[in-house]
């Protein structure tokens, strides 16, 4: 019985569900391998927790600005900056318990979906205090330093640009693997759409727009699918609320004026099948949620992204002409005009994104670990 271990940290969503991607190729593959994900936070103190997570999601809600100066700064810093070396010393104190289960598992291989555990692992490398190879999956497309570590076995890249960012960061071509950022298995095989339209209640031959989350200049999920639904044209909406139960009582009372135009949605483990629905998405550039439009082939208009990680993300789905980008409610109504009324363009975007798409990133990067195992 061959053992992998996932480590992720729960600051942001994608780290754990590129994580979660990966365990799920690995369930439904090989039956002689176990497969274990932690959560790094579980394990450190609650006061480390606090600033890793609860400070983290504050920072960039609320001074998106000082995040993003944050992001630039930690980039460019000397590895042997007291700065630096300070917050290593944190890791270090805060590693025990993380160390001590890692031990008890005795796993044959780790990919790590964050650069902590990465940063954590590499000492105990350098130490010769842990004996099996890690890996590191990057969850953005764009590289931070803080990424890149020494003695990790090999490198999973979003795309070549990446990969060539690593390789200027000194990780050998040999090391680096160009496989897309892993998404859910059911990203590879969806059912139709008319088949899913029908699941939720949806006409499948309406124009149909997906929208996930609003905020930062464009207002509340419910004052942006309202402002839409006032437009003229034959299109449904479908509104996802995640856990924000206040946002989705705000979209219900909102469907009660629009019947049958928007669909309000909480949260859900069906996203593929709400995505196979839409003909375009307006969301936050994300990673992993942009890697799940780019396998549907949906066109996005990105909106609020995160100085840093997140900007970078965005620029990129702008440069290969598979998403517009949307500042504030005006200039997303624009944009959603504009590709209305220009189903080519439309079109053009989906077949560019569907092409740039690796919805099978989760088992590419489980076959090329397993295949270095001895």
């Amino acid at each position: 019985m061959q053992k992998i271990l996932l480590l992720s940290v729960s600051a942001g969503a994608g780290h754990v569900r590129a994580a979660e991607a990966i365990r799920a190729y690995a369930n439904i593959g090989d039956a002689h391998l176990e497969v274990l994900h932690l959560d790094v936070m579980q394990y450190v103190t609650a006061g480390f927790r606090k600033i890793y997570t609860d400070f983290y999601i504050k920072l960039v809600n609320k001074a998106p600005a000082l995040w993003g100066y944050l992001y630039n700064f930690s980039n460019d810093a000397q590895v042997d900056s007291s700065i630096e070396k300070l917050r290593q010393k944190l890791e270090r104190m805060n590693a025990r318990a993380l160390l001590k289960e890692i031990t008890a598992f005795n796993p044959d291989a780790i990919i790590c979906t964050h650069f902590l555990p990465a940063e954590i692992l590499s000492r105990q490398l350098k130490k010769e205090v842990l004996n099996c190879p890690v890996w590191v999956q990057v969850t953005d497309f764009d590289l931070h330093r803080m990424w890149v570590h020494e003695g990790m076995a090999g490198y999973f890249a979003a795309n070549d640009e990446v990969a060539f960012r690593m390789q200027a960061q000194g990780i050998a071509a040999e090391k680096i693997s160009v496989t897309g950022i892993p998404i859910m298995p059911s990203f590879t095989a969806v059912a139709s759409r008319e088949q899913c339209a029908a699941e939720f209640g949806l006409d499948g031959k309406r124009t149909t727009i997906l929208l996930m989350g609003g905020g930062a200049g464009l207002g509340s999920l419910d004052a942006i699918a309202a402002r839409l639904l006032a437009m003229e044209g034959d299109f449904q909406l479908i509104a996802m609320a995640g856990k924000n139960e206040a946002a989705l009582a705000a979209l219900q009372a909102l469907s009660l004026r629009y019947s049958g135009r928007v669909l309000p949605q909480g949260f859900t483990d069906k996203v593929e099948r709400l995505m196979v629905c839409a003909d375009l998405v307006v969301t936050k550039p994300g990673g992993l949620t942009t890697s799940e439009c780019l396998a549907m082939g949906l066109p996005m208009i990105v909106n609020a992204p995160i100085p840093g990680q997140e900007e970078r993300n965005a620029d990129f789905l702008l440069e290969q002409g598979v998403a517009l980008k949307a500042f504030d409610a005006v200039t997303l109504e624009y944009r959603i005009r504009y590709l209305l009324d220009n189903p080519a363009k439309l079109a053009e975007m989906s077949i560019k994104a569907r092409a740039l798409g690796r919805p099978a990133a989760g088992q590419q990067v489980l076959d090329t670990v397993l295949a270095q195992r001895p």
